[in-house]
């Protein structure tokens, strides 16, 4: 069964002093750097991704031979939606890849983007995470796999979704060389509006966060060459649920 490795140099204590400073932290070559090439190459060669949208009457879902059947006229229209609905509400569009939210399918299946969930759901790296955190009850991670091209984007909000019950959230990097006037830049929100902490995509890092706390993914532009990969998730308290949903 394929198997990630977490890095074994991780200075936990340095993690976890900026943590509790900032309510978030960056943690640099998470994993064995073949492994997160493994995982990296796996997500290119996918070709089942679904297109997600928030629209006003619910998130819409394509496989990439339905948005052909669209037309043009219809993407277009989508578009404009999209780009409407956030210059003031929440709006998010991306393509993303499932992880099982079955038990059993999450040990039965054997290719990388399993392996991660399985990874960030172990006793191993839980309990790193519950240190890092100081949240004791974190109890299981879930997560997919997002994948942003030019136009996508995710517009602020805190992650607190009630029911949820979500302590942390995060965001393992997968993105060579990507240069910040590309967009795709996962954005802190001050609380005056005014000013905002940026984190380029980076390849094997993990951007973990307190929730709530604002934040947004800004549009990737035409220039960007190469799709945005990652892998986003919560960490969260109660008890697993199935189906998982990922908003």
């Amino acid at each position: 069964m394929t198997k990630l490795r977490l890095n074994a140099g991780l200075d936990i204590d340095r993690l976890t002093h900026s943590f509790h400073e900032h309510r978030r932290v960056r943690i640099f070559d998470l994993l064995i750097r073949e492994d997160a090439e493994a995982l990296h190459a796996h997500l290119e060669d996918q070709d089942d991704w679904w297109r997600l949208i928030n629209t006003p009457d619910g998130i819409l879902e394509y496989d990439r031979r339905a948005w052909e059947r669209l037309g043009v006229r219809r993407r277009r229209a989508l578009d404009e939606q999209v780009f409407a609905q956030a210059r003031d509400g929440f709006q998010y569009r991306y393509e993303g890849l499932r992880v099982p939210d079955d038990p059993d399918r999450l040990e039965e299946d054997d290719d990388p983007l399993t392996a991660f969930a399985r990874l960030m759901d172990s006793d191993e790296m839980l309990d790193m995470l519950r240190r890092i955190t100081g949240q004791r009850d974190i109890s299981f991670s879930d997560g997919h796999a997002t994948a942003y091209s030019p136009g996508d984007l995710l517009t602020e909000h805190d992650d607190d979704v009630p029911g949820k019950d979500r302590l942390a959230a995060y965001v393992y990097g997968l993105t060579r060389a990507w240069r910040p006037e590309w967009g795709g830049i996962l954005m802190f929100h001050r609380d005056d509006g005014a000013m905002i902490d940026g984190h380029v995509p980076r390849f094997n890092t993990l951007d973990l966060f307190a929730v709530p706390q604002q934040h947004s993914v800004s549009m990737v532009t035409p220039s960007a060459p190469v799709r945005r990969y990652a892998v986003t998730g919560w960490l969260r308290s109660c008890a697993r649920a199935v189906p998982n949903n990922t908003e």
